[in-house]
Formats: structure tokens, sequence, C-alpha cells
């Protein structure tokens, strides 16, 4: 969909009626808001299936809930007459924009005879645009329901007021390749040195700024300079230089990196300034073991944290993890097999290849948690791992990366290839809105893996399958 938050109204058209389908809420239970001037009608059938949806403990029950407290403070005590035509939308400050209406009433269309909510919800807006002057447009995450409304005569569009990228291309790696020497782009150069710890800094002007640079990307060149942006004021910068040996020999739990991608995210990891790592990346590409090797290093040896705490995002876990017998740790080890697995690779060495997983994690201070668990809590002194980011909403990764703590780290981890979750695609996924917001943030960094260094049949298999 247009975003609406950019004034899709001209200035000589009237308002725009948005009809809102039952998974633009679920996707974010703040939608309403995102609206500007427009009117924004929601069918009675859209509010029978949040009441459908809104019990239980799963994350899809906890975003109903939400949407539906939002539409009764909207509504507040407003008349059923003043709900039919319209209820002011107010935003806090200033002066309310918008309206919201809920639509009442059976309707049927020619072409929409099956008795199934999507057609009840098309037929409604079909009814509304033969009421009003106003241009209606169905607003819903489902392509189905998109082509349906098409084929029906109604304007429909996708729900894109979080989405912040239109190509995926676009996408920052975290990394800027330069063909050459870096220095041949440099005009003037101010540097100091730090032997003991193999690093330089150089305040310096370039004589073209790099398109897209933000603050903690890497630069990399053919010449071997290695450079981490700290500071961007136009075309002057402040580059941290690294040693590439050095860096390429970092360890973490017996974990040496095999690239100099690797080498990159392991160094953002194992940095304590650093406090929201972004690891995105093909299978195999590394992502999982390298955030586990730093987590054991910086409890276990450093104690720069007191606990690791293990999340992940997989469709269906919500609702089935309250059907598993046991504990809340033991429900959450059937969907943390690739956890397991690294945790297995990462203490092969030293079990003579006998690994028992379970003696591992009784010494270790790992948690697995549910992503519904972790709701409402803070998470103080944790190493913080989030896994599968690509299947989460924009709103659901707010949630989650809100809390850590006093003293936590964040890691998130995804692969934009392997989207499950219906409606979300690598676009509106919450990983690359993380990505994105975070563009910039001085405690972050953000790293896209190269290759599949797990084996040569999964590097295969992945370019050509």
């Amino acid at each position: 969909m247009a975003n609406p938050t950019s004034g899709a109204a001209s200035s000589k058209s009237t308002r725009i009626s948005y009809v809102v389908d039952t998974n633009v809420l679920i996707h974010d239970p703040n939608a309403l808001l995102n609206f500007e001037e427009h009117h924004v009608a929601l069918p009675m059938t859209v509010l029978e299936e949040l009441d459908k949806l809104k019990s239980g403990k799963h994350g899809v029950a906890t975003e109903c809930r939400q949407a539906i407290r939002l539409i009764d403070k909207l509504l507040g005590d407003a008349s059923p007459s003043e709900v039919e035509t319209g209820v002011s939308i107010s935003r806090g400050k200033g002066t309310p924009k918008g309206t919201l209406s809920i639509l009442t009433g059976e309707v049927t269309h020619d072409s929409l005879q099956a008795p199934l909510n999507d057609n009840k919800i098309i037929a409604q807006a079909l009814a509304l645009r033969g009421r009003t002057e106003r241009r209606v447009v169905l607003v819903t995450k489902d392509i189905n329901m998109r082509l349906k409304a098409r084929a029906c005569g109604l304007d429909a569009e996708d729900y894109s007021s979080d989405q912040l990228v239109d190509d995926i291309d676009l996408l920052s790696n975290g990394f800027h390749e330069i063909p050459g020497s870096f220095w041949d782009m440099v005009r003037d150069v101010e540097s100091r040195h730090n032997r003991k710890e193999a690093i330089s800094y150089h305040k310096l002007k370039i004589k073209t700024p790099l398109q897209g640079l933000s603050v903690n990307e890497f630069i990399l060149d053919d010449k071997g300079l290695v450079g981490w942006v700290k500071e961007i004021d136009g075309s002057n910068l402040v580059v941290q230089e690294l040693d590439k040996p050095h860096l390429m020999s970092q360890e973490a739990w017996g974990l040496k990196p095999r690239d100099i991608y690797q080498a990159l995210a392991l160094k953002a990891l194992l940095d304590p300034d650093i406090h929201l790592v972004n690891l995105a990346g093909s299978a195999g590409s590394g992502k999982t073991i390298l955030a586990l090797a730093a987590a054991i290093e910086q409890t276990m040896a450093s104690e720069l944290y007191a606990k690791i705490i293990v999340t992940r995002s997989i469709q269906g876990l919500d609702e089935e993890i309250g059907f598993l017998p046991g504990t809340e740790a033991e429900k959450m080890e059937p969907w943390l097999g690739a956890i397991v697995d690294n945790l297995e690779a990462l203490h092969e060495e030293d079990s003579d290849g006998r690994v028992d997983i379970r003696e591992i994690l009784e010494k270790l201070p790992i948690q697995f948690k549910s992503m519904n668990y972790m709701r409402g809590r803070s998470f103080q002194h944790s190493f913080i791992i989030i896994d599968e980011c690509q299947n989460l909403t924009p709103h659901q990764i707010k949630t989650l990366i809100t809390r850590a703590g006093n003293g936590s780290k964040v890691v998130c981890l995804g692969n934009l290839a392997q989207i499950d979750t219906p409606y979300l695609s690598a676009t509106s996924s919450g990983l690359t809105y993380l990505t994105e917001r975070f563009k910039g943030f001085e405690y972050g960094s953000h790293i896209t893996l190269q290759g599949v260094p797990r084996s040569v049949l999964a590097e295969y298999a992945e370019a050509n399958m």
C-alpha cells in the first residue's frame, strides 16, 4: 500500500476510506494510527476475527488484544450513530486527524458467494464504496485477498507503513568494498596509533562521499585495508583502522573466523561497547555459531555477562509449546536444534568426539526462552540471542529488543531468503526494519555474512539449488 503517512490524499481529492483487514492489525496493532487524515473502516467481521484469536498466550493473541484495546480507546463512549459515521482518531497532543468507523450489517456480492470471512470483508468494502464519494481501498497483507478484491473491481493494497525499503538490494551489508586503494579517495589525514591494540585512528576528509555510509560500518579495499567508521560529518570521517591479521586471529571459545566477514562479525560481537549486533546471511554462513561462541566466551571466560538468553521465531511455536510436557526450557529445546547443534560443534575438540549436550547445558549459564514468555520481562547483564529474526514483524522485533536491561547485549540473527511467516516478505520483515532503523546507531553494528563456510557441499547447494 502507498504509505498512508505520506499524505496520500492530494490537495483536490477528498479523504480516502481505507478498509483494514485483520492481518494488518496482527502485523501492527497500532496500524490504525498510521492513516493520517484519512478515514479508516473496520468491518464487523474483522472484530469477530480479533475476538476469536484474542484468547491464549500465543503471540497472535497478544497482538489481537493490543489492537482491541486501541480500538476501544479510539471509539471511547461514542454513540452507535457516531461509530457508524466515524469517530475522530486522537493521537495524543494536537488536533485529531482522520476518523474510524465500524462497518456493520451483512452484505453479499455476486462474485463472492462462498461464506468466507475474506469474502465478507471484500463485500463490505464494496458496499461502502457504493454509498460514499471517497475512494475506497482495501488494505490487507494477504496477496490472494488483494487479487480477489481487484477481480471485483475494488482497489487493494498492502500495508507498508513500517516498510523502510522498497528493494531488498538497497539494504546495507554493513561494509563497503572499495576497488583499489581507499587512500586514493582521501584528501587530508590526521592519524594516531595504539600499538598495543594494533589499532590506528584516522581523522580524514574524502574526495567523494561513500553512498549510504553509516557509523559502525566497515570499509574494505583491495590493498588489505580494514576500517571501522566511528564518526561521520559530511565528507569528514573518523575511521578506526584494524589490523587484518589480528582480526583473522581473533578467537572466541576456540572458534576462529574463516573469512574477513566472519572476522568483522566477531569483532562486533566481542566489543563491549556494541550493544546490538545484527547478523544476516544465508544458511551455513556462520551466524549462529559465531554468536554462541562470543556469548560463551563473554559469560564463562571474561564474565562480562551473567547469562545467555536464547529465543527463536518459529511458525507454530507459540501455539504448540503449551501442549509439550516439561518446563519452559524443556519445551523449547526441540525447537532450538540449530542452537544445540552449534553448541555440540563448539565442544567437539575437548570431548574426544563424544559430546554430551546435557552436560554442556548444565555447565553453561544458558536459558532457552519462548518469545511469548519474554514479553514484559527485563533481562539484566545478559547476552541475548534472537534467532530467525526474518520471521518477526517490526512490532515483534521492537518488543524483543526493548527487553534488554542494564549491561545486556542483543544479537539478532536471520536469513531474508528463508521467510516462513505468512504475510511477511524480505522488505517488510522485522530483520529489514531493524537493519534500517539502527543505521547510524553508535552502539550497534550490522554485518551480512558472505558465502557458506559450513562445507563445500552446503556452499554448492546454496548456490545451485
